[in-house]
């Protein structure tokens, strides 16, 4: 029972550190802007992630066993098979979601990039009422309270929306897309091989975006070598693998509300790092955003079991 609980103290540790890694990455994708064009810096950074995987595939085989030991050839080649598929279906999904945000970012400050990406937690319940999946009040409750406070985070005078805002948003969207792909394919195949496959995916088709509408060169690309290598080896590859590796010991609806963090160090490092204020009525917006993202992961009508 003590080891149990130890377990959980230094997994939840960990979500923890893997919110703060992305929520400072928005600095990095912000200060990456300074230097290249949108789809230069997510095609590098993917393949960079891409890479960093590699090796934390046979680590985490190790660690946990290959579940692929002890299927039959066919059961084999349908595994891995499964794996190629939703690999490249998340790439395309992560790659939408990760180019809107990347062009809202270069719009807006990075901690309201923060927390209106991380509606995607508000707006995955929703979505799965077309996959027939209930959605208790507690999320209309939050779809609500959030979407006042987006109106004060980016609703300015006259009743418009600024063009970054509302990129991240949609980003936000994508994301969530992308969510409810591997709530699919995860339970199917190895998950760092479908997140290795999705990095490379979702790097090789924005290189093809790069090379149609930017013109990318070296020497800038070599000038964005800190955010690119933070936001590829940090976010992408350690964050990942931190994630899969702590969220074994925790309730998914804990993991959830750790991970969901994110949005508050994004805005912490946006200021201590970038000097990024905002105005009272936006972090009130903040604080009703981040309220919404916990009442939406509170089980409602589960009845506890002794």
């Amino acid at each position: 029972m003590e080891q149990s609980v130890k377990k959980s103290g230094v997994s939840k540790a960990l979500l923890l550190l893997t919110g703060l890694i992305w929520g400072v990455a928005f600095v990095a994708q912000s200060e990456g802007m300074n230097y290249v064009g949108a789809f230069t810096f997510n095609c590098a950074r993917f393949l960079v992630g891409g890479l960093v995987l590699i090796p934390c595939i046979f680590f985490l085989r190790k660690l946990n066993g290959d579940k692929q030991a002890a299927m039959d050839e066919a059961a084999r080649r349908k595994y891995r098979r499964t794996g190629i598929i939703g690999g490249l279906c998340c790439g395309v999904f992560i790659c939408l979601g990760s180019t809107l945000q990347q062009l809202g970012i270069a719009q807006t400050t990075v901690g309201k990039a923060g927390f209106i990406t991380a509606l995607y937690i508000v707006i995955v319940p929703v979505f799965g009422l077309f996959l027939k999946k209930k959605v208790g009040l507690n999320i209309w409750i939050s779809v609500a309270i959030a979407a006042v406070g987006m109106y004060l985070l980016c609703v300015k005078e006259g009743f418009s929306i600024g063009q970054g805002d509302f990129l991240v948003f949609l980003g936000s969207i994508g994301f969530s897309l992308h969510i409810l792909v591997i709530d699919y394919f995860s339970p199917k195949a190895d998950g760092v091989v479908i997140s290795c496959i999705q990095f490379f995916t979702a790097g090789i088709i924005s290189g093809i975006l790069m090379l149609l509408f930017e013109e990318p060169g070296w020497t800038a690309v070599l000038a964005a070598w800190a955010p690119v290598l933070y936001a590829g080896v940090l976010s992408c590859g350690v964050a990942y693998t931190l994630q899969v590796v702590a969220q074994k010991n925790v309730e998914p609806t804990v993991a959830s509300l750790i991970l969901s963090l994110e949005s508050a160090f994004s805005l912490l490092a946006g200021w201590a790092l970038l000097g990024q204020k905002m105005s009272a009525r936006e972090l009130f917006g903040c604080v009703l955003v981040f309220a919404a993202i916990i009442l939406a992961q509170v089980p409602v009508g589960e009845k506890k079991t002794k």
